[in-house]
């Protein structure tokens, strides 16, 4: 079988206030929390995932909330700017409706593609944008206030900002098997074929923007999906191929990953399906508890006593 890029696996972005956020994704937006573990790299951070019910790959979001000291990132250039959820056709209103009741920042719906979306900030200023799809068959995670019929479904696309599109391009066309589908003004829409769902990636071209940086309220690296081991490590072969400098396999615990940054200067990740979230959990209990890579659970009670409590 042909080792195929699967779309989106999972975004992550810098938050600021643990708690804010927390409430924020799980309450007003109404995505399940997953998983509350610690920043690898960075034990004395947490590192929090939202997503469906059992966190499928194109539906999970995850944050470094590092506190309301951080500076505030700025969108531009070499970034990924916007994430795109898929929502049901007819939703907007509700979104709208709920924005309001929650101070949520957010611009009238428009069009692109085709589509109708609506765009907000979140408390950190992460911009996102809600399509609506009427042909997104995933099952959505529901709460007391928001429904199936409005939920989010998981990602639609993620727009990346470039002063060229033409290298990062090349990247999805000639190693992950994206296509060029369709073009408006500066904006080009690339698609895998190997997935009905999480599989768009919008390209922007803006020659004179100023680069942007990453710190609280952007997008840290974006993360695409591949079934397992055997196909990670021969996406490895293809980048170092293609001329780019890319890590070894580390061990995500949730899932295995390369890192490797694109010409455009957005950091991809490639993560696997495999081992899954309820490798340390059960499915009732995702997110419940705090958990620890093995090489930090020695420190366990001083890594909590530094970390907000997170009911």
């Amino acid at each position: 079988m042909e080792n195929k890029i699967l779309g989106l696996h999972h975004i992550t972005a810098i938050a600021g206030d643990a708690k804010r956020n927390f409430d924020f994704y799980s309450k007003v937006l109404g995505l399940r929390f997953i998983k509350k573990t610690v920043n690898f790299d960075d034990p004395g951070t947490y590192h929090f995932y939202f997503g469906d019910e059992v966190g499928s790959a194109g539906t999970i979001l995850t944050f470094f909330p590092w506190g309301s000291g951080i500076a505030q990132g700025r969108r531009g250039s070499g970034m990924a700017t916007e994430i795109g959820y898929s929502v049901p056709k007819g939703s907007l209103d509700f979104w709208i409706d709920r924005f309001e009741k929650y101070n949520v920042i957010y611009n009238k719906p428009a069009e692109k593609f085709g589509e109708r979306y609506l765009t907000f900030l979140d408390p950190d200023g992460l911009k996102f944008e809600l399509t609506e799809n009427a042909n997104d068959t995933r099952k959505p995670w529901e709460t007391d206030e928001v429904k199936a019929n409005v939920a989010t479904r998981g990602f639609h696309n993620i727009t990346l900002s470039l002063k060229s599109i033409t290298a990062t391009a090349a990247v999805l066309t000639e190693v992950f098997g994206y296509k060029l589908v369709a073009q408006e003004v500066n904006r080009y829409r690339y698609a895998t074929d190997a997935v009905e769902n999480a599989a768009i990636v919008d390209l922007v071209e803006l020659p004179a923007e100023e680069r942007g940086l990453v710190a609280g309220g952007s997008v840290h690296h974006v993360a695409f999906r591949v079934k397992d081991d055997a196909a990670l490590m021969a996406f490895r072969e293809k980048v170092e191929a293609h001329g780019l400098s890319i890590t070894p396999q580390i061990d995500r615990q949730y899932f295995h990953s390369l890192y490797f940054r694109e010409p455009g200067g957005v950091l991809f990740e490639i993560a696997t399906d495999n081992p899954g979230f309820m490798v340390d959990e059960k499915l009732e209990d995702l997110g419940k508890g705090l958990k620890l890579p093995a090489q930090y659970e020695a420190h366990r009670e001083k890594i909590a006593a530094h970390l907000t409590p997170i009911n």
